[in-house]
């Protein structure tokens, strides 16, 4: 264990679920914070910086869908929420919410830990080298294809993991339509209807943050029976 081991939250109102998460993830190599509920969380962020958040959905008072919420008004840090096994409606929920993931109960600590690590590796590594990158132009955006980061004028735009990751996918074919199922391929995600169906959440929140009215998007534009493609200018 070092500086540089990945912080992560576990928070969940059952005590011996929690413990659990918090041993075996510590286990493999990182360091982990516990939350019992949604205040307790809101604590620990008030004075703690996470690498990444593993939250249930079902908590007495606030759920974990809220708390996802109000954590996006301020900040990206990455979400993993844990739902009920057949829940299809709470994971929708919890990923126009602002989540990068979800994984249904029961599911096995070894999933948890791919989901949590391909997340992690999703995250755009920040470097100090000062080179002119390649730039796509998107109106008042511009989206730096070298380091994965998109900026309106000097201000940057804080971008979840799986938006950062759609961005990189599409930078790397601009002007041309590319498909849900090759986006959730690209992802990394299980092939289903319900994951297309996931790619079309994340489609619009990253709508919201690149395009001056996401109802008639000008740079992210639908391609009827063909999928999506970024047009830049």
């Amino acid at each position: 264990m070092n500086e540089l081991d990945p912080h992560l939250l576990v928070v969940d109102d059952d005590e011996r679920i929690r413990m659990l998460l918090q041993k075996f993830l510590m286990r493999n190599g990182f360091l982990v914070s516990g939350a019992r509920d949604a205040a307790h969380a809101r604590r620990l962020l008030e004075g703690l910086d996470f690498d990444l958040i593993v939250m249930d959905v079902m908590m007495p008072g606030e759920t974990g869908i809220d708390l996802t919420r109000a954590i996006r008004e301020t900040s990206e840090t990455p979400i993993l929420l844990l739902t009920a096994k057949g829940e299809t409606e709470d994971r929708i929920a919890g990923l126009e919410a602002g989540a990068d993931d979800y994984l249904a109960k029961p599911f096995e600590p070894k999933e948890l830990l791919l989901r949590i690590n391909a997340i992690l590796r999703r995250m755009p590594e920040v470097t100090p080298e000062d080179v002119r990158p390649k730039v796509l132009s998107l109106g008042g955006f511009n989206y730096d294809i070298e380091r994965g980061e998109l900026w309106q004028g000097e201000d940057p735009v804080r971008l979840t993991a799986t938006e950062t990751q759609l961005m990189r996918i599409f930078a790397t074919k601009p002007g041309e339509a590319i498909s849900r199922a090759n986006l959730v391929e690209e992802l990394g995600r299980d092939r289903g209807q319900a994951q297309e169906r996931a790619i079309d959440v994340q489609i619009t929140r990253l709508r919201r943050k690149i395009e001056v009215d996401p109802k008639q998007p000008r740079y992210l534009q639908t391609v009827r029976g063909a999928g999506y493609m970024i047009a830049p200018d």
